[in-house]
């Protein structure tokens, strides 16, 4: 899903409000966390992770995985911090702003 500018701002300014509820530590990305992930995109559709000290990964590259893993849509990172965005199927909570379009 590619997101405009506006609604990547609108994403941003919603996170802003929420604390990472995953941690990627030493053990770097599992399918448990992705599955985990998965999950909680479907009842959340707005997550923020964290990227401990103790993993090697580059945080970009592990937000694209994640994204790539969970079919959703990195919305930020930001330092250690990466958001990631998801509509739900069966519930969306969330309106994205429509994108400009012709008049």
């Amino acid at each position: 899903m590619n997101l405009t500018s506006k609604q990547r701002a609108y994403l941003k300014s919603l996170s802003n409000h929420i604390e990472p509820i995953f941690q990627i530590g030493k053990s770097s990305f599992t399918p448990e966390m992705a599955q985990s992930i998965h999950e909680a995109l479907e009842k959340r559709e707005l997550v923020k992770l964290s990227v401990l000290k103790n993993c090697m990964d580059d945080p970009k590259e592990l937000a694209e995985l994640a994204a790539e893993r969970t079919r959703s849509t990195v919305v930020q990172v930001i330092g250690k911090k990466i958001i990631l965005y998801r509509p739900s199927k069966k519930d969306p909570k969330i309106t994205l702003p429509k994108s400009a379009g012709k008049v």
